[in-house]
């Protein structure tokens, strides 16, 4: 019984190897559940794929702590309006103490991605108040700037809690407002008075309608001459937050994905020489183990593919290159057990004792050499920026799963594969 149960088990985890590997390349539809392959799901780096590199300069006289805390502020609004937008995935660093590097992989409309991405955003709702000693203008319209008309604050894009697409009176695309405590106050006090709301961004007037009725309840509509693309994106730069500086940008760089493209290609090659010419060395020196080692080389190809799709990781050419380096550990650990079995079976000790020893006095050795690479990953991941975090990235997801796939795995299916006749013989282990 306890022979065809372990037949069993290895059978299960051969076909579990080939399942996870078929998803990979294949991906898999049941209906509402869908996974894409491999090749199509995951997100590509700007190395790989092109896109735009730009890179902003604070107008601001803050200096220290204050000014790392305003970058920081622009990152977070700058990350929020990517994600709004959903242009891509980011990578977005502070260089120096008062530049911003944002990259934006597979981005076509570069002009329409920057100034989303660098415009001010300062939302501003003023009441027109006339003064005819000061000789400016007895009400605001569109496109005045904030400076030719007087006027009393109302509220900012600070008391705004939500903003989204609406429709005006006519039907026409407008922004819906949802106000704070202290915006609905202030907003209601501004309405009960009446007369002329200036909406303004950047400090110019977008809309200026007039306030017949107050409005309690802290819900207004934007409108002006918008279209549908217009109202949407005003509502997401809204949502998002504004700039707490202005922004000045300094350098644009449009990548193209040619380059990158056909790099990517000569690594993917490499790595596929390399690893049949690496299953072929294992196979020919160490016979059965190398074949299962190989076949845990495929399950483990499979699942750092798969982890990289879920995480959300960017694959670029450095983290190309970290993968294959990860191989190598893994293929590297494969060895260590392999030749403390062949030792185990020359001092006369049966193959399945000699499994069992010769993982277990490998161990540590191999948790030794993968920690302190760990180790490194983690401090290139922290201190690294661009590349040398998705170096980082897939090296770590890399050495985790080979340290699975070459304690656990490739384990479970030498000592569950014993149960066939014939594997158990020595002249297989070479001994």
């Amino acid at each position: 019984m306890k022979r065809k149960n372990n037949e069993l088990i290895f059978f299960l985890i051969i076909a579990a190897i080939a399942f996870t590997a078929f998803v990979s390349v294949y991906g898999l539809n049941l209906g509402s559940y869908v996974v894409k392959p491999v090749s199509e799901a995951i997100k590509l780096g700007l190395d790989i794929e092109g896109g735009v590199v730009v890179v902003y300069e604070a107008d601001t006289d803050e200096t220290g702590t204050d000014l790392l805390k305003t970058m920081n502020q622009v990152k977070s609004v700058m990350s929020n309006r990517i994600d709004e937008f959903g242009l891509t995935e980011p990578n977005i660093t502070i260089q120096g103490e008062d530049r911003i590097r944002i990259e934006l992989p597979g981005v076509d409309d570069t002009q329409e991605a920057l100034e989303i991405i660098g415009k001010t955003a300062q939302l501003e709702f003023l009441r027109v108040v006339y003064n005819s000693d000061s000789g400016k203008s007895p009400f605001a319209s569109t496109g005045m700037m904030k400076d030719e008309f007087d006027y009393e604050e109302v509220i900012t894009g600070n008391d705004v809690k939500d903003s989204f697409l609406s429709k005006d009176q006519y039907g026409k695309p407008a922004v819906g407002i949802e106000l704070n405590d202290s915006g609905t106050k202030a907003f209601f006090e501004a309405t009960k008075k009446g007369g002329q709301i200036a909406i303004l961004l950047d400090g110019k007037v977008i809309s200026a309608p007039n306030a017949s009725v107050a409005i309690p309840d802290g819900k207004a509509i934007i409108t002006g001459s918008f279209t549908n693309d217009e109202a949407s994106q005003l509502a997401s730069l809204i949502r998002a937050g504004a700039l707490p500086v202005q922004m000045n940008e300094i350098q644009t760089s449009v990548i193209g994905p040619t380059l990158g493209l056909d790099a990517m290609k000569k690594s993917v090659s490499a790595a596929k020489v390399g690893l049949l010419l690496i299953v072929l060395f294992l196979i020919g020196y160490y016979k059965l183990p190398g074949l299962f080692a190989s076949i845990s080389l495929v399950f483990y190809a499979s699942i750092v593919m798969l982890l990289m799709v879920a995480f959300g990781a960017t694959l670029t050419l450095p983290g190309i290159a970290g993968m294959v380096l990860s191989v190598g550990m893994a293929v590297d650990a494969n060895v260590i057990i392999f030749e403390r079995l062949k030792e185990e079976l020359r001092n006369g000790k049966t193959v399945r004792s000699s499994i069992n020893f010769a993982f277990h006095r490998a161990m540590k050795t191999i948790l030794d050499a993968n920690i302190t690479t760990l180790i490194a990953g983690i401090v290139l991941f922290n201190f690294g920026q661009g590349p040398i975090k998705g170096f980082a990235v897939t090296l770590m997801i890399g050495i985790l799963v080979s340290m699975f796939t070459a304690i656990v795995v490739t384990k479970a299916i030498m000592i569950n594969g014993l149960a066939f006749k014939g594997f158990g013989k020595k002249g297989l282990y070479r001994a």
